[in-house]
């Protein structure tokens, strides 16, 4: 294992500066924008990676065949990123979402959180450890799927993680939408944290207002450690349609602080995908359609400023990277120039340095297909370098 993970340290850092321009001036700040972002290291986990002699998985998926792939499965499969959080040793945690899709079909999908480690110069990602998320203590104040308190993905939609000072994980679901507490080996530490006045459809606790599957696909915490930012992927029932919600959690109180910012979706019909701290004032954004391959048209990476500089009541929205446009004169993974990220669900974002971004997909095992027709979606996880810089918090970048 540490070999792995010493691989990755090493070529993640020769990989995102291989054959990259200079840093440039910061032309963002005085409002020109960021121009074509460069595809610097592609890997990729193959769809049919799984979980080694751990639980069968699939079950209520029939047998038919999915893009060439027959359930159920002898174990769980490693799929579904939907959050990620840098090591300092070049391995990444990733967050498998609920599994399969929705809260019927997932009673046998084990939620966890994986160490991955990319190799850049092999394009391999290996799988280096995880932990699954359970229960022990009993805080879910409702009945679970499994008796041994192991977590399902028809117990929760997890879909975005941070980790806080203490080592443990704050992770955001989509089901409640709640906020989850989890210590380093993944044990819940407290009762799920509901959002006041919003209800998804999965949550008894009141009349839903907000659709199923549009919870907490966003969360990032600030460079102090004190912060979470919440954001729903849907918007409220009497919101503007395509607006979507930003709530702030203090850490030291385990509550919300009742402030609030707005997020304007480009189209209604449009989603977010992930959400991280840039400072703390600004972040950066996944927006995205729901298409893949050839139908997929915007796939998009923005950076956020609370602040609201134009006084329009909104989070401010510079573009910093089009994904379905990257400059890859190398050729890179053996792609064209430009490549193309294609998928219907890119969920991961993270900085690595000022420049540098690494954006991972969900590939919803094994239901999409956006890079190859008719066949499974690997787990691919490329680094892009932006055009300018993004002045990050130092504290960020560590």
């Amino acid at each position: 294992m540490r070999r792995s993970l010493a691989i990755g340290a090493a070529v993640l850092a020769a990989g995102v500066f291989a054959g990259v321009p200079s840093a440039a001036s910061p032309d963002h700040e005085r409002g020109r924008g960021f121009g074509q972002a460069a595809l610097t290291g592609f890997s990729a986990l193959p769809a049919e990676t799984f979980v080694s002699a751990s639980d069968p998985s699939g079950g209520a998926l029939g047998t038919n065949p999915i893009n060439g792939i027959v359930p159920p499965f002898a174990d769980q499969p490693v799929q579904g990123f939907s959050g990620i959080v840098r090591n300092a040793d070049g391995s990444f945690e990733v967050l498998s979402d609920n599994g399969y899709g929705n809260k019927a079909n997932s009673g046998d999908f084990v939620l966890r959180i994986h160490r991955i480690a990319p190799d850049f110069r092999t394009g391999a990602v290996d799988v280096v450890g995880g932990i699954n998320l359970t229960d022990p203590h009993r805080k879910v104040p409702f009945a679970l799927t499994r008796p041994d308190r192991v977590l399902t993905g028809s117990d929760f939609d997890v879909e975005s993680i941070v980790r806080a000072a203490d080592g443990t994980y704050w992770i955001g679901d989509e089901f409640g939408p709640y906020l989850l507490h989890f210590d380093r080996a993944g044990r819940l530490l407290a009762p799920p944290v509901a959002l006041p006045g919003v209800f998804a459809p999965e949550n008894p606790a009141g009349t839903p207002n907000l659709n199923s599957s549009k919870g907490y696909e966003g969360l990032a915490i600030s460079p102090d450690k004190r912060t979470l930012y919440a954001l729903l992927e849907g918007t409220v029932v009497g919101d503007t349609p395509g607006s979507l919600r930003l709530n702030e959690f203090d850490l030291a109180s385990g509550s919300y602080t009742g402030k609030r910012w707005t997020y304007q979706l480009d189209q209604p019909a449009h989603a977010i995908g992930d959400l991280t701290a840039v400072d703390r004032d600004r972040f950066l954004v996944i927006e995205r359609d729901g298409g893949q391959g050839v139908d997929a048209k915007v796939k998009k990476i923005y950076l956020l400023d609370k602040r609201d500089r134009d006084h329009d009541g909104k989070l401010d929205k510079t573009l910093v990277a089009d994904l379905l446009n990257l400059s890859n004169p190398r050729h890179l993974g053996g792609f064209a120039d430009p490549f193309t990220f294609p998928f219907q669900t890119i969920e991961d974002v993270v900085i690595l340095d000022d420049r540098t971004l690494a954006v991972l997909n969900d590939n919803n095992f094994p239901f999409s297909s956006g890079r190859t027709p008719g066949k499974p979606d690997n787990n691919e996880f490329i680094t892009i370098r932006l055009t300018e810089r993004l002045n990050a918090d130092s504290r960020v970048l560590r």
